[in-house]
Order: structure tokens, then sequence, then C-alpha cells
């Protein structure tokens, strides 16, 4: 096989993940109505690890658990909060807003790798947040009222939660460099069992169970969650990691696009502007140089 069709076979899957994703936060938007947010957190993250186990089985992977205290803090933060917050968002938010607001992580992890790791952030780094802060003033209008600002700050909150378990993630594997499967399956059960004391606790919608929910569900768990991420294990294996990681970008863009066709969730011009700039601190921020280690 020729570099450059190996190349195209490369991006050509990265599209494939980044056009699931997207379709992910359509399906998350479509389900609202049939079942509340922590009875899909808890039901998509036991139902999708145990999907992960068998496929681990299949391919001989280790199932050994990691070590529990950072497995499950990672399950709690990447999984559990990540998940809770966007999926309450989604009750009253627009997929486009959330899923941009959510995609914000990329600034989290830098201020949390500073915070836990001694990362220090360079001058791009800086310049990247600066960008998406000026973006989210745009993106939210505040000259126009606040409105329901609701769903900004729950997305906000899935972004923070995502980038603490991106850097505790990080530490996972350079001190004890588990197998990616089975440490993400072990991460996700944790976090979807940690969701059933909240589903029975807090008062929700009980879930119908028709032909609607019926389908999200099976799309979100096993083509987004499993296919999705073998897809994205593909991606990581034939393209660079610089060009990889701008799948961040691409995720929120189409998963905007495919709301304003599929939802009619039309973005006004200042959510456009916010999202343009937003998106530019995230560009800014993926290809900036690591972050040196302080002494």
């Amino acid at each position: 096989m020729s570099r450059s069709s190996f190349d195209r076979a490369g991006l050509a899957l990265m599209f494939s993940t980044i056009v699931v994703w997207a379709g992910s936060w359509i399906a998350m938007k479509l389900i609202v109505p049939y079942i509340g947010p922590f009875d899909f957190v808890a039901l998509r993250y036991v139902v999708g690890s145990l999907v992960l186990f068998a496929m681990a089985i299949v391919t001989r992977r280790p199932l050994g658990m990691p070590p529990w205290k950072l497995t499950l803090l990672i399950g709690l933060t990447q999984t559990a909060g990540f998940q809770g917050f966007v999926q309450t968002a989604l009750v009253s938010g627009g997929v486009g807003k959330v899923s941009l607001m959510a995609y914000t992580m990329p600034f989290w992890v830098v201020l949390f790798a500073w915070w836990l790791l001694g990362e220090r952030p360079s001058i791009r780094h800086g310049l990247g947040i600066g960008l998406a802060a000026i973006g989210l003033v745009c993106f939210v209008e505040p000259w126009n009222g606040l409105g329901d600002i609701r769903p900004v700050l729950l997305g906000l909150g899935s972004g923070l939660c995502w980038g603490i378990g991106t850097v505790l993630s990080k530490r996972m594997f350079e001190r004890h460099a588990p197998d990616v499967m089975t440490f993400t399956a072990w991460q996700m059960l944790f976090g979807g069992l940690v969701m059933v004391p909240v589903a029975y606790l807090v008062p929700q919608i009980t879930a119908q169970w028709g032909w609607q929910l019926w389908t999200g569900m099976t799309y979100i768990v096993l083509i987004a969650t499993a296919a999705g991420w073998l897809l994205w294990l593909q991606v990581v294996r034939r393209v660079p990691a610089s060009i990889a990681g701008l799948s961040s970008l691409g995720v929120p863009v189409v998963a905007m696009l495919l709301a304003w066709v599929v939802l009619s969730e039309r973005p006004s011009m200042g959510e456009l502007g916010g999202m343009v700039l937003i998106l530019a601190g995230i560009f800014v921020v993926s290809r900036a140089a690591p972050a040196a280690r302080s002494s």
C-alpha cells in the first residue's frame, strides 16, 4: 500500500469517526423525551462497558482491572460527570450549543495539566484560551440578555469533567500503561454503576421503551460507543497525532450542521461567530507544543 493511499484511508476513517460521534449528539437529543438523563447515562455506560469487555475477550486482551482508585476517579469524571452534564443540558439546550461547550475540553486539559501534572502552558496555549474566551462571550451574547444560560453552564461543566478525566488518564498511562480497551471498559463500568443510585434517587421522567428509545440507544451504545471506539483506534494507528487531535474540531461542527438539518436548530450570527472563535482556539491549543513540566 502506498503512503498516499495509506493516508487517505486513515483520513477516511477519521471522517467516519467524526460523523458517527456527531450523529450520537442528534440521537441523544432525540431520546430526551423518552428517558431521564441519569437513567440514560447509567444504561449507556454499563451496557457499553459490557460490549467492550466482550470485545476484549474476543481479541484476547487482558481483563485485569487497572489501579482501582485512579480508574474510579476517571470513571466519575470522564464518564459519569461528562455524560451526566451533557444529557441534562440537552433537556433544554440545543445540540450545537451543548456539543460546542463540551468540546472546550482541550482548554480545561491545559489548565488541569498545569495544576495536577506541573505542565506549564505556553504563550500559544494562552492565545488559544483567549480566543475561546472571546468566542464564548460572542456565543452567549450577553448584550441580548442571558436567557437560558443553564445549558451553556452544564455544557462547560461537561467539558471540565472531560478535561479532568483526560489529565487523570494521562497519569494512568504514564504510571501503569494499561491495555487501552480494558481500561476504557473498566472506567466506563465504574462511571455507569456510580450513576445507578443517582438515577433511582433523583426525580426524572419514566423511561418509555418505544421504537424511538430502542433505536436511539442501539445507535448510541453499539455504533457511537463500540464501533466508534474501534474506528478511533484505527485512526490513531494510521493518522499522525497532530491531525487526529483535530477531530475535536470536526465533531461539534458536524453535530451543529446535522442539528440544523435534522432538528431545525438554526444558529444566530453571534453564535456562528462565537463558534468560529472557539474552534480557532481549539485549533491553536491542539497545535501548540507540549507544555513543559515544572521542576
